[in-house]
């Protein structure tokens, strides 16, 4: 009889408490000792004091993490013999992978890496990323060997923030290691916390090379609608009507266009690409897709523009409104939003634009952007309106009260498609 591989026990450290790493930590810590370390101090000492600003996870669920505790100092995780790496992995201006937060990463965790312990990876990376780029890394600051000393495993992040529906144990986890034997105990670890069971994957490349693909399938599905409805603004069709007609069919896929920003559907793909190019293949539907997509806040803009001058606003020195900053809706994750390109383009265009977003920190748009949000939007003020995220807060105040943000004469461009084509005077 064959009897189920026990999760390894011991002290795991998370690395990295952000949208990813913070929820690992607190569902670990509700059943064993966990260390959770990130070198953003403020950070630490909000989550010791039971505030979460990225708001994925409540104050009674920190609470709940009784085997938790928090800390910035690297030398307090030589007490752990298990370590999961959840860092960010950007992308730079040249939209080339940014892999420095995950060297650094391992650097932090290769300086106390003892004989036995294991390394678990959740950055999304492009297949190959942790054994040829992270284990050397390990390796020279530990001293010790891989697969001798010490063992890699990789488990893709699937956070999705701001979904209060699909929450980390209800994901199906992907699971792999660097030995038939880890790639076990790494399953059995996961299996502690995620209910909807794990997928144990055959090697850690095809972890990697799954994660990056969940994401580079929906941006080029969304590219395909967002071209989509470019050809139904010429045709004068409303997108939304014919995707509304389309989707009566049971195995039409239900994407809608829209802008793709956020630390994964904006930004895994060119990790993939690049390897691609690495080995000397094209990747020309993907890229293809990418240009689409990374072109649509200029689309929306010029729109913006044409609507307003057919109701013969002046546009230079005109009043834009833009609700919502966030990458995404009733989120405060501001990383990689694209609505950034909606307002320089209009700024371009000689507009003045005020940005009013409820969820994202000031501070931080200010710091990452350069942005000054506005509190309150005064009503009566704005030659135009464009509705770039759909908080619950917008879709409460209805198009009724949007529409009184505006002057007489003004266009309230529905990109998220949040209210009825008769209730907006152009929509995405």
């Amino acid at each position: 009889m064959q009897y189920p591989t026990p999760a390894p026990t011991g002290t795991l450290a998370i690395i990295g408490l952000g949208y990813v790493g913070l929820p690992l930590a607190v569902e670990f810590g509700k059943i064993r000792p966990v260390l959770g370390f990130d070198i953003d101090s403020g950070r630490i000492a909000q989550l010791q004091q039971g505030v979460d600003r990225t708001r994925e996870v409540a104050a009674e669920e920190l609470r709940q993490a009784s085997h938790l505790r928090y800390t910035d100092d690297p030398e307090a995780l030589r007490a752990a013999n298990l370590f999961i790496v959840t860092v960010p992995t950007p992308i730079d201006e040249h939209k080339r992978p940014d892999l420095s937060p995950l060297i650094r990463a391992s650097e932090t965790v290769g300086k106390v890496l003892k004989p036995g312990d294991i390394v678990i990876y959740e950055s999304t990376v492009y297949p190959g990323a942790t054994e040829e780029d992270c284990v050397p890394v390990l390796e020279r600051h530990s001293g010790l060997r891989f697969n001798t000393d010490f063992f890699c495993g990789y488990s893709p992040e699937r956070i999705n923030p701001g979904d209060k529906a699909h929450r980390l144990p209800s994901i199906k986890k992907v699971t792999s290691g660097s030995t038939p034997e880890v790639a076990a105990q790494v399953d059995a670890l996961y299996r502690q916390i995620i209910t909807a069971g794990t997928h144990p994957a055959p090697s850690i490349r095809v972890a990697e090379a799954a994660k990056v693909i969940e994401n580079t399938q929906r941006d080029v599905n969304i590219a395909l609608i967002n071209e989509l409805a470019m050809l139904f603004n010429r045709m004068g069709l409303d997108t939304q009507a014919v995707l509304d007609a389309a989707g009566s069919k049971w195995n039409f896929l239900p994407f809608r266009p829209g802008l793709v920003g956020g630390h994964c559907i904006g930004v895994d793909p060119y990790y993939l690409t690049h390897k691609a190019q690495q080995l000397g293949h094209h990747p020309e539907m993907i890229l293809a897709g990418r240009r689409i997509n990374d072109g649509m806040g200029a689309y929306v803009a010029g729109q913006m523009v044409k609507a307003m001058l057919k109701k013969g606003i002046v546009v230079q020195g005109a009043r834009v409104l833009v609700l919502g900053l966030t990458f995404k809706e009733n989120c405060p994750d501001l990383r990689n939003t694209r609505v950034i390109d909606v307002i320089h383009e209009l700024k371009d265009y000689g507009l003045c634009v005020d940005v009013h977003d409820p969820w994202a920190d000031a501070a931080c748009a200010q710091h990452e952007y350069g942005l000054d949000l506005i509190d309150s939007p005064p009503p009566g003020q704005y030659d135009g309106i464009v509705l770039a995220v759909a908080h619950r807060e917008f879709k409460a105040m209805g198009a009724a009260q949007i529409h009184a943000l505006g002057k007489p004469a003004h266009v309230l461009y529905d990109v998220k498609q949040l209210f009825a084509a008769h209730e907006a005077d152009i929509r995405l």
